[in-house]
């Protein structure tokens, strides 16, 4: 019996069918199955991982932080909730996003076409 949260985690990250599968089988399953399932993003050699990862993390850092970590908390805090609760979460933290400079710093820079300069405010 799988722990540590993967029972939780598993049907909330896959299609039910797909989870129960897993979780009741017990089998190993490929890479690219996962991938396909939608389990990961990825698939890479190993010698490519550290530069996959620092490539993604290189994009999530070059968009402005306040929208990055508000996205995130939102994503986290929204997960297990109804509908309604969900997008008042949803509409609490975009309240706060719209109100940093970052957030005219977005649109600017795409007039201009040029790159963001966001300063985390």
């Amino acid at each position: 019996m799988p722990g540590g949260g993967s029972m939780v985690r598993l049907i909330r990250q896959l299609p039910h069918a797909r989870a129960m599968e897993i979780l009741l089988t017990g089998e190993k399953f490929s890479a690219e199955q996962l991938l396909e399932w939608g389990f990961a993003n990825y698939v890479v050699d190993a010698d490519q991982v550290m530069s996959k990862a620092l490539a993604m993390a290189e994009i999530i850092a070059a968009n402005g932080p306040v929208a990055v970590q508000a996205v995130k908390e939102a994503a986290e805090r929204s997960l297990t909730l109804d509908w309604e609760d969900a997008f008042a979460i949803e509409r609490e933290l975009s309240a706060k996003v719209m109100a940093t400079s970052d957030a005219r710093e977005g649109p600017r820079a795409f007039k201009e076409k040029r790159k963001p300069k966001y300063i985390g405010s």
